[in-house]
């Protein structure tokens, strides 16, 4: 049987912990049998207190011998919370010591920032939330930190972006375990619209939560992706009901970009997916997310993901189509 570890402090995101203990300790109620058990741990033991409010009951860590098959997982959570994580002297030695010691370490969220701060990520490619991305990458320069990705794995550090993406990370390591049978199960039974493949992007949470309440935006991107093979900056403007200079300052002003580096960025985004999640032909991906031809969307990719369509297909797309 499995253990996994999850690691909070007082200021803990809520979902960051909850959302992988539900995924584990799902797979072995439909399973049947013991296949998980979930361990809450956190410096000082006892009660500690979420982001939300609730207090959930924790081992001392020191108390909780590392395994050669335990999952450790660092949650994230509000900005005084994790840099109290960070310079926390127990925590930093405990996650030291087992790092060589246990099967898979990892985080959630900003809980990056303790696996940073101990020197586990130097050299590694990592993710955190897409707000804490360039923080990351100057608080410790020799992370290789993935603004695009919605979690990592890089040997057996393991990393996701904000909160949910714990979920998505939780669910591909029940499918390393016991098989993507079972993870689909685990993600039919939470109720979740898909699973997504680690290189599935963030750029679109970053859109939509940038965007402000009640401005079109949103639904203008919505609309945008079901005409990405046609699509292009007076067809957006249309789709928008604005003037092409209305919409550039409305692109300016919300997302940071202007018309046609956000259809670009859609592309990417959908051809990306596809490559994660299916076996189809380059040139079919790339007319297929308005891209034209291989060429043309390996200069796109280059451009936005620092790699090409093989490399993103050579990362995740022979796992996610098994």
């Amino acid at each position: 049987m499995h253990r996994v570890v999850l690691i909070a402090f007082p200021g803990v995101q809520t979902l960051d912990v909850a959302g992988p203990a539900e995924v584990f300790s799902g797979a072995s109620r439909l399973r049947a049998k013991p296949s998980y058990t979930v361990v809450l741990a956190s410096s000082s033991g006892g009660v500690v207190r979420t982001t939300c409010g609730f207090d959930i009951q924790t081992a001392r860590l020191e108390r909780v011998r590392p395994r050669p098959d335990d999952t450790v997982l660092v949650g994230g959570g509000e900005e005084d919370g994790v840099r109290a994580a960070t310079q926390d002297p127990k925590l930093r030695r405990w996650v030291c010591r087992a790092a060589p010691i246990v099967r898979r370490m990892g985080s959630v969220c900003s809980g990056a920032f303790v696996l940073a701060r101990a020197g586990l990520l130097d050299g590694r490619r990592a993710a955190t939330h897409w707000s804490a991305c360039e923080q990351l990458a100057a608080f410790r320069p020799a992370v290789n930190v993935d603004p695009n990705a919605i979690f990592v794995r890089d040997g057996k550090f393991w990393t996701s972006a904000g909160v949910t993406t714990g979920i998505d990370m939780a669910l591909a390591m029940v499918e390393e375990d016991y098989g993507r049978v079972l993870a689909d199960q685990c993600a039919a039974r939470l109720v979740l619209y898909a699973r997504r493949p680690g290189y599935q992007s963030q750029f679109t949470d970053v859109l939509l939560a940038q965007t402000q309440a009640g401005d079109p935006l949103g639904a203008i991107i919505a609309r945008a992706r079901v005409h990405l093979r046609s699509l292009d900056v007076p067809r957006l403007a249309r789709l928008a009901g604005l003037s092409r200079r209305t919409l550039h300052r409305r692109c300016q002003e919300h997302i940071g970009i202007t018309p046609a580096k956000l259809v670009q960025r859609l592309r990417v985004e959908h051809a990306r997916t596809l490559l994660s999640t299916t076996m189809r032909s380059l040139k079919s991906i790339a007319y297929e997310s308005g891209l034209s031809n291989t060429e043309r969307m390996r200069r796109a990719f280059e451009r936005e993901l620092g790699i090409g369509p093989r490399e993103v297909r050579l990362l995740f797309g022979a796992r996610s189509a098994a």
